[in-house]
């Protein structure tokens, strides 16, 4: 289970930024509401990722994903017969670096290789993962990436019509405070902020001070605020709070330039560390219905893994560019420097750590009832990564 040793009177520790010349490489890496204006129907102006998708095609992984072997998207041959109407497909994600593999695969037009002219994609922006977890119960949302209790929160609440079909990212969240804290007791009076009320950052946050004999409650001893990540920076600075439980880059921002310190690295409280920031989930009926364009879709997510997890720098420059883009905020390099060291992405969902991560929410009165033991739909996933020879992932 979660959190089983207490922390250290002083869980404060500070990580240093490297000199951008002298940065180490990624094999140590584990392998693992606003529109975006993308249109992605017909062939992709980048085909980035291209050749990955291909490499998974080309042993079977499924038959026609939009992209021949040369990297130009196919047609039907003349007098053949007319193509139906384009699949719709809604996806949603969040502004963070834990969902670079969404980032990049919107960005740089890796879903669009992968699900090819028969799908229109429209990607969606989200402040956070309860929003998006609202926009799948109510149909407006097809698949998202999001934050795993979210999804839980979707699944309990549509009865199980949510699935999580893969992982995305594990690791890359923070407890951030000003110096002057230096144990639990410290924290309070004080008011601590995360980005969204009941998302996965909240959950881990409320647990926490908890375990702490602390009182998170309206009326106890700690504040939690909500606020959206790139205003915690400012809020920061102006003493409008103590610090957060916040995901990279923003978390490496508040270091760098707010002066904050990270007092405590959530993959400390996990066995092994590991611990699931993000998974992709889609709605039960879209899965059924459009089987192969969610097929299509994770061969997206593998190939945009597979470049996050050794990102050129050209990937990490377009992962924070898609952010500036979305929140407006320009991140310098040395924030860009930490924010990568603390990431590894993964198809892998961590489900034991999902369960964690549900029964703590179920604690909080954050979801009603425990997720059901089906909430996972990994068949589609496993046929990708046993066509691309990499291992298959467990269900919970």
């Amino acid at each position: 289970m979660w959190w089983l040793s207490p922390p250290r009177k002083d869980e404060s520790v500070r990580f240093h930024s490297l000199p951008a010349d002298n940065r180490p490489g990624r094999t140590n890496r584990p392998s693992a509401p606003g529109t975006t204006g993308v249109s992605t129907k017909g062939t992709s102006r980048v085909n980035v990722g291209c050749r990955r998708l291909m490499a998974i095609l080309a042993v079977g992984a499924l038959g026609a994903a939009g992209c021949s072997a040369t990297g130009v998207t196919t047609t039907p041959k003349s007098g053949g017969t007319a193509p139906a109407a384009p699949v719709q497909l809604r996806l949603g994600y969040e502004a963070d670096l834990t969902q670079a593999g969404a980032l990049i695969g919107v960005q740089d037009r890796v879903f669009t290789n992968s699900l090819g002219p028969g799908v229109t994609l429209t990607a969606t922006v989200f402040k956070g993962g309860p929003d998006e977890a609202a926009a799948l119960e109510s149909g407006t949302l097809d698949a998202a990436y999001l934050g795993p209790n979210s999804a839980v929160a979707a699944s309990v609440a549509t009865k199980g019509g949510v699935k999580i079909i893969s992982g995305a990212s594990s690791g890359g969240a923070f407890f951030m405070t000003k110096y002057a804290i230096k144990s639990p007791a410290d924290l309070r009076g004080q008011k601590i902020a995360v980005d969204e009320a009941g998302d996965t950052q909240d959950v881990a946050l409320r647990t926490w001070l908890k375990s702490q004999g602390l009182n998170p409650n309206p009326g106890g001893n700690v504040t939690v605020v909500t606020m959206p990540n790139a205003s915690m920076l400012g809020a920061y600075k102006q003493g409008s709070i103590a610090g957060a439980w916040v995901l990279e880059p923003w978390a490496s921002q508040l270091q760098v330039e707010g002066d904050a310190k990270v007092f405590l690295d959530e993959a400390s409280l996990w066995p092994g560390g590991r611990y699931p920031t993000a998974v992709l989930a889609v709605r039960s009926a879209f899965l059924q219905k459009e089987p192969d364009a969610v097929a299509n879709l994770l061969v997206g997510q593998v190939a945009a893994n597979d470049l996050v997890s050794r990102p050129s720098a050209q990937i990490e420059t377009d992962a924070l560019g898609a952010i500036k883009a979305l929140t407006g905020v320009t991140f310098s390099q040395a924030v860009a420097d930490l924010s990568w060291l603390h990431l590894t992405f993964s198809n892998d969902p961590l489900p034991s750590a999902i369960t964690a991560d549900a029964a703590h929410a179920l604690a909080l009165g954050q979801i009603s009832l425990p997720p059901t033991s089906d909430i996972y739909e990994l068949g589609p996933l496993n046929a990708i990564l046993k066509a691309a020879k990499e291992p298959p992932v467990a269900g919970g």
